[in-house]
């Protein structure tokens, strides 16, 4: 575990609700995208050939993903919404139709929705369900209820749906306020340094750092409590611990 200088001890008895980050926090992200990614490629081959075969040249999907971005940076908050505009740009470079956009990116979409959780994340998001109000917050496009976690969380922020996404306060405040909650009074937990914590402190939280692997902390602002997994979560909720481990 990282030897971070940490915040002031967490106020467990402070914390009236929990804000959870979704990707690489409940389950892993890449394989995910990977299998969404093989189940686009095989709708392609068979509904957009000349597409297909395109993208499997090398760089060629980095190029487009990356013009996508840089023509359309008002859907910066969007992954969804610059996957499909990306999908479309390669449907009319390869001379098909680009209407076929939105087809494919349903292909995408429901692929991306069949997440495998880590063995902790049930476990955990039962027994925190039973004594906090949670919200997800998350700049992916993961639906919770496609995903089958939607039964633990009174409700979900997305970059997506909100307008704008973590790091910024504005996501946080309002998940909060979602749960008759000051920030103050919210502890959000995530994998990623700076969206997840960094901006959680900013926007007034409690903030603990997942590191299912350990790598160094970075930042000037530093959690009130870092964990390897979701039990050592509940293990730190359930004693009323008020100081965070070195």
């Amino acid at each position: 575990m990282t030897s971070a200088t940490l915040a002031p001890p967490l106020d467990v008895k402070r914390i009236a609700g929990i804000t959870l980050d979704l990707d690489d926090t409940l389950w892993p992200i890449w394989p995910t995208i990977e299998y969404a990614e093989r189940m686009l490629h095989q709708w392609m081959e068979a509904e957009a050939p000349r597409t297909a075969a395109m993208l499997v040249t090398p760089g060629v999907l980095q190029e487009l993903r990356e013009a996508t971005a840089k023509e359309r940076s008002d859907l910066a908050h969007d992954l969804g919404a610059l996957r499909l505009e990306s999908i479309r740009a390669a449907l009319r470079r390869a001379g098909e139709d680009p209407a076929l956009a939105e087809p494919a990116f349903e292909v995408f979409f429901a692929a991306r929705q069949k997440v495998k959780l880590y063995d902790d994340a049930l476990p955990a998001l039962r027994w925190l369900s039973e004594r906090y109000p949670l919200v997800a917050i998350s700049n992916g496009n993961a639906d919770i209820h496609r995903t089958g976690v939607g039964r633990w969380f009174r409700t979900a922020f997305s970059a997506r749906s909100f307008g704008s996404g973590k790091p910024q306060a504005p996501i946080f405040r309002a998940a909060a306020a979602s749960i008759g909650l000051l920030p103050r009074d919210v502890l959000h937990v995530g994998d990623d340094a700076e969206l997840d914590v960094v901006g959680a402190l900013n926007a007034g939280m409690q903030a603990a750092w997942l590191v299912r692997e350990e790598r160094p902390w970075a930042h000037g602002m530093h959690p009130h409590l870092i964990v390897p997994n979701l039990h050592a979560l509940c293990d730190a909720l359930g004693a009323g611990v008020r100081t965070a481990p070195a």
